[in-house]
C-alpha cells in the first residue's frame, strides 16, 4: 500500500486554483510493544488491547487495524508524536475512529461490493457495428456519494 507524506493544499489566486502540498514527517518504524505504547498514550477516545484491534475510519470509509496507523512526530521528526489513518490522501486522526460495529461493518462489505461492481468493465452491446453500453446506469461518483452519504443520514 503507498503511503502519502504530503498534504495538499488549494490556494485561488486571482481566479486562479493553485494545488500546493506541504511535506509532513515520514512515519516512523517502532517496535510493536512501542507502537501499542504509543496508541494508548496518544488515542484518548479509545482503549486499546492489541495492534490487531480494528478502527473505522469516518473520513475514507476504510478498516484500519492498528499495526497499520502510522506514527510520525517524534524528537528528530518535526515536534511531539501524532497518530494518523495510513490509507493514502486521508488525514484523519484518532477522533475520526469508531470501533466497527456488525452494522458498519455490514456497509462497508456492501461499499466494497458495489465498488468491485462499478470497477468491472461493463460488457459491450454491438449494433449496427456500433459498440454502447449494455445499460446506461448512473454510476457517476456524485451518485456514488449520494449513496454513500446516506447510510449516514440523521433519521428527522
Amino acid at each position: 500500500m503507498r503511503q502519502s507524506a504530503a498534504r495538499p493544499i488549494v490556494r485561488t489566486l486571482a481566479g486562479n486554483v493553485y494545488l500546493l502540498t506541504v511535506a509532513l514527517s515520514p512515519p516512523i518504524k517502532l517496535s510493536d510493544v512501542d507502537k501499542l505504547d504509543a496508541l494508548r498514550r496518544l488515542d484518548q477516545f479509545r482503549q486499546w488491547g492489541s495492534l490487531d484491534e480494528k478502527r473505522y475510519c469516518l473520513v475514507c470509509g476504510k478498516i484500519i487495524t492498528g499495526r497499520q496507523i502510522q506514527v510520525a512526530g517524534g524528537t528528530r521528526g518535526n515536534g511531539p508524536l501524532r497518530l494518523s489513518c495510513p490509507t493514502e490522501r486521508c488525514n484523519s486522526i484518532p477522533m475520526d475512529w469508531v470501533l466497527p460495529t456488525d452494522e458498519i461493518l455490514a456497509k462497508v462489505e456492501v461499499m466494497a461490493a458495489e465498488e468491485c461492481k462499478t470497477a468491472a468493465p461493463m460488457p459491450a452491446n454491438h449494433s449496427n457495428g456500433r459498440s454502447e453500453r449494455a445499460h446506461s446506469g448512473h454510476n457517476g461518483i456524485a451518485s456514488q456519494l449520494r449513496k454513500f452519504s446516506f447510510h449516514f443520514k440523521r433519521s428527522a
